[in-house]
Parts: structure tokens; C-alpha cells; sequence
């Protein structure tokens, strides 16, 4: 009973994998990175989390929110088509010589 909270996170986990495997990257990615989410909010709620504890409480959810974060931030402004549109990320792409 006490692996209980990363054996949910690895399912969430496997389930965005396999969606990503399904040819819908982003949706898979944002799984994924949700899952590191939900690991940092177990991980700060609960105070028995099994293997889902590594170091302090801080620097797991700490690093679990920053590489969650980071995930779902990445597969939202994937190209082509991004989810999220951050225009400086145009002029960039302008100042590197690629025209989309």
C-alpha cells in the first residue's frame, strides 16, 4: 500500500507514452509532464509516498514541478502548430534565417 502513489504516476506516465506512440506527441507530452505535476502534489501532500520520496520533501517537489513544468511548456509550443503562441519565438526564428 505505500507504493501506491508512484505505481499511480508510472500509469499515468505509461498511458501518455502510449498515446505518444499513437502519433499524438503533444497530447503525450502534456500527459507526461502532468504526471511529474501530479508526482510533486503527492509528494507535498502526503507524507508516506514510498519510492516517490528520493531527497527532502522541498527538492523532490521542487525539481518534479521545474521538469513537469518544462515538459508541458515544451509540448505546447512545439511546432508546427503550437498551442501556445509566444511571438518573440517568431522574431527569433526571423534572426536565425528560417521562415515558417
Amino acid at each position: 500500500m505505500r507504493q501506491w502513489p508512484i505505481t499511480l504516476v508510472t500509469a499515468v506516465v505509461a498511458g501518455g507514452l502510449l498515446i505518444t506512440a499513437a502519433d499524438r506527441f503533444r497530447a503525450g507530452a502534456v500527459i507526461v509532464g502532468a504526471a511529474l505535476l501530479l508526482a510533486a502534489l503527492l509528494r507535498m501532500l502526503f507524507p508516506e509516498v514510498g519510492m516517490l520520496a528520493v531527497r527532502s520533501r522541498f527538492t523532490d517537489v521542487s525539481v518534479l514541478c521545474v521538469l513537469g513544468g518544462a515538459i508541458v511548456l515544451l509540448a505546447l509550443i512545439a511546432q508546427p502548430h503550437p498551442w501556445l503562441h509566444f511571438p518573440f519565438l517568431d522574431r527569433m526564428t526571423g534572426l536565425l534565417g528560417r521562415h515558417t
